[in-house]
């Protein structure tokens, strides 16, 4: 990147800083679409906190997610999420990633959409199956079949995703052009209010 690239990235992120004031800025979409590695390099940019909403659950309930699942069932799991989210949506200048189901839950959407701003980071099947593949911590994929388990949770959840203010693809790039794309996508979202 030039220096004239660097200066212009660092100027929009600090023109988004300043319009968000202390609003939450929240990453949705499905796990392996990027929202930590994302989440930190925006919370960066922006001279944010950068909060992973998934370690704030398992740091409450003093469990993995995969034992939640495990021994409390899915839906205690996603009553837990909701009250973490509602808990971080208050602090301010925040940057905060949410695990893949968070923003289906109407309440969590509702709370999101009221208190913050919703980046949906898209990826295709591939990239999502690519990445999640190197990681055994994903209840939802202990099938038979994890990427057509996959490929259903899409189906299910993409409708559901295209709700958040704006929609960013996440792809095989390095994470800090991705980031870049929020930012960009962000302030003309802002802008147009």
């Amino acid at each position: 990147m030039s220096r004239t690239e660097g200066g212009a990235r660092q100027s929009r992120a600090r023109a988004l800083a300043n319009r968000l004031g202390g609003r939450p800025l929240v990453l949705v979409g499905m796990m392996g679409a990027g929202k930590t590695t994302v989440g930190r390099r925006l919370a960066n940019r922006l001279g944010r906190s950068f909060i992973d909403s998934d370690e704030e659950i398992e740091r409450a309930a003093q469990m993995t997610i995969p034992e939640i699942f495990e021994q409390r069932g899915e839906p205690e799991f996603r009553a837990g999420e909701m009250r973490v989210i509602a808990r971080l949506l208050k602090e301010n200048d925040v940057v905060l990633a949410t695990g893949g189901g968070a923003f289906v839950n109407p309440e969590t959407r509702a709370l999101v959409k009221a208190e913050a701003v919703s980046v949906w980071l898209k990826a295709d099947l591939d990239v999502l199956f690519e990445r999640v593949s190197r990681r055994s911590n994903r209840p939802l994929l202990k099938t038979a079949d994890p990427k057509g388990t996959l490929e259903k949770l899409i189906a299910d959840r993409y409708p559901i995703y295209e709700e958040a203010d704006v929609t960013v693809m996440s792809r095989d790039v390095p994470q800090d052009n991705v980031a870049a794309d929020v930012v960009s996508a962000v302030l003309d979202h802002l802008r147009k209010q």
